[in-house]
């Protein structure tokens, strides 16, 4: 499975949109756009699936680049999603030396 990074969506992008631009070029699972935590607005990335490897890197190339709603996406591999340290950044629960 390819995990593929879509960046510079426009803020009315929908899932739906973004699904039809990648199908164009294989088998789509999954489409996830980012949302802020607490005002649930779209951030302006987002997240594609695809099943096939093969499929995901033809997609990543067409696509990069391209344009969708005014925007000229930003279209790679997404990275692996890493660790990041709990507590809020507020000092507390932290040892103070």
């Amino acid at each position: 499975m390819k995990n593929i990074y879509v960046g510079n969506l426009s803020f009315g992008a929908s899932e739906e949109s973004v699904r039809a631009l990648f199908e164009t070029h294989g088998t789509v699972g999954r489409v996830n756009i980012v949302t802020d935590r607490d005002t649930g607005q779209p951030r302006g990335f987002g997240f594609v699936e695809m099943s096939n490897d093969g499929e995901g890197e033809k997609a990543i190339a067409a696509v990069n680049g391209t344009d969708l709603d005014g925007r000229t996406l930003n279209v790679n591999e997404a990275r692996p999603k890493t660790e990041r340290p709990s507590g809020g950044g507020n000092g507390y629960g932290r040892k103070r030396w």
